[in-house]
């Protein structure tokens, strides 16, 4: 016998008609209330689960923690005793709206289940316990029931963190969630941390905006003996960094404005990084964000989150790689044009510090002219002189004997080298005196066969690395004082100058 031959409209036709009776099926189930899930939302609420408007926001995944703060002090103002309640239902679960959820829980695909938790950093060396997703039962501050609903980034999915909140009106709804919200900004674990961004290669599928994944870092102790820079511009830089934080009230008062920005450039290894970690040193109280790499595509989630925090500071290391890179943020302009738009896009009485770092300052020229107001500090960090160079072989080997009368001729052997070549002299020196057994002591012999191990031709490229001498490497002392008036401790280069304006 023949089979039937049904034509592909009409196929598709009852594929339809079937999937609505299957949906129509799952509603009508679901709005009965009779499973343990519905009847904890539903009773408690007043309202069957499809009358219940759905009242949502998103974060980015790295705001899990403060999300979570926020929900556990709202629960501890309207209800210190509640009990948390999950949804079974396996991976699906994870990548299914809640309301859709709900709607087929009398399907049996969703049920009463425990919650889910994860564990979210709030520090350098600390964590605490999130709900990765979950529901709770409280009340809005009108005394009306509500329910939270908190879930957490997903491993395969967008790194989001959600809240959403249920109840029979959708005013009361919001005004619980506006709640939460300021709860979180007061309980903010990223005030007065110091913070990087990155990314994940797992979510580079995923819009740049919500892939940025925040990290804390341990904020550094460095006092100013530590850092070895020419007479006057370690203060010069203090004062336009920490003295004017430090007088904020006043400044404001005075009609004068706080966002500043810094350009520290000089050659590789002259001791630019090691200044930033002595400012950051300085500036306990400040939340620092330190930009560098790929994740300087974040520049904008950084600022906005630099202008939340303020007193901040927003550190940006290598900007001449980012001047070089003429791909696209993504907002649509090449990163060097996105983050002089962000720096000019702060107010100027915010508390905002712009730390830029460079190698090369005359990749910057041209941009940074054109835009004046956006750096109004720029500061050389030179190759030292033979002050600095001794002055940094004692810093660098203070933990051991230093057994050297006259470290004259010494010094004089590493003219135009940078610090960290020298840290790396003093390595050497102490590594040679353990090799030799006994006391570790630095006397000139050691010293000068560390030297010489490093000035041998075989180690060029380990010396150009390190900021070993370079031809024509410009050193002594600084030509100009702190107080020159284009406003640098040094001239970077000809026709190079930075005025203040807006």
């Amino acid at each position: 016998m023949t089979e039937p031959v049904v034509d592909a409209a009409t196929a598709r036709t009852l594929a339809r008609s079937l999937r609505d009776v299957l949906q129509a099926a799952e509603r009508v189930l679901g709005q009965d209330g009779d499973t343990p899930l519905l009847r904890m939302i539903t009773e408690h609420i007043g309202c069957p689960i499809n009358q219940i408007p759905n009242v949502a926001e998103r974060w980015d995944g790295w705001e899990h923690a403060n999300l979570q703060l926020g929900v556990d002090a709202y629960l501890a103002e309207r209800s210190p005793g509640a009990t948390w309640f999950g949804i079974s239902g396996g991976v699906p679960r994870m990548h299914t709206d809640l309301m859709d959820m709900l709607a087929m829980t009398g399907a049996g695909r969703f049920d009463l289940a425990a919650v889910d938790y994860t564990t979210v950093a709030v520090g350098p060396d600390r964590s605490m316990e999130a709900v990765q997703f979950g529901l709770v039962r409280t009340t809005a501050p009108d005394g009306t029931p509500v329910v939270l609903a908190v879930r957490g980034p997903a491993e395969h999915g967008p790194p989001i963190c959600l809240l959403q909140v249920l109840a029979a009106e959708r005013d009361t709804a919001s005004a619980v969630r506006e709640r939460v919200v300021r709860l979180m900004r007061r309980h903010d674990v990223f005030r007065g941390q110091i913070l990087t961004f990155g990314f994940s290669e797992y979510r580079a599928n995923y819009s740049a905006v919500f892939d940025g994944l925040v990290a804390f870092q341990p904020r550094p102790t460095l006092g100013a003996d530590q850092v070895v820079l020419p007479d006057g511009v370690l203060q010069t830089i203090e004062r336009h960094v920490v003295l004017a934080g430090s007088r904020a009230t006043a400044l404001r008062a005075a009609g004068q404005h706080l966002k500043r920005g810094l350009l520290l450039h000089g050659p590789p290894g002259t001791g630019k990084t090691h200044t930033v970690r002595y400012l950051l040193s300085r500036l306990a109280g400040s939340t620092v964000i330190i930009m560098s790499g790929p994740a300087l595509r974040f520049i904008g989630p950084a600022t906005a989150l630099a202008r939340r925090l303020e007193p901040s500071v927003l550190v940006v290391e290598d900007v001449d790689l980012i001047a070089q890179d003429r791909s696209y943020s993504p907002d649509g302009h090449p990163l060097l044009f996105q983050l002089l738009n962000e720096i000019d896009g702060v107010g100027a009485d915010t508390d905002t510090t712009f730390l830029l770092t460079t190698n090369r300052v005359e990749i910057l020229e041209h941009a940074l002219t054109d835009r004046p107001g956006r750096v109004d500090l720029a500061v050389e960090i030179p190759r030292p002189d033979a002050d600095g160079r001794e002055r940094l072989l004692r810093l660098y080997t203070r933990d051991v004997p230093l057994d050297v009368p006259d470290p004259g001729p010494l010094i004089e052997a590493t003219a135009g080298v940078t610090a960290s070549f020298i840290r790396e002299w003093a390595r050497r020196a102490v590594l040679l005196s353990l090799d030799r057994g006994g006391e570790v002591r630095l006397d000139e012999p050691t010293l000068r066969a560390a030297l010489d191990e490093l000035l041998d031709e075989r180690s060029a490229l380990t010396r150009t690395i390190l900021g070993g001498p370079q031809p024509d490497a410009p050193v002594g002392p600084l030509p100009y004082p702190p107080s020159h008036p284009t406003g640098f401790a040094t001239p970077p280069g000809p026709g190079f100058t930075i005025r203040p304006g807006g």
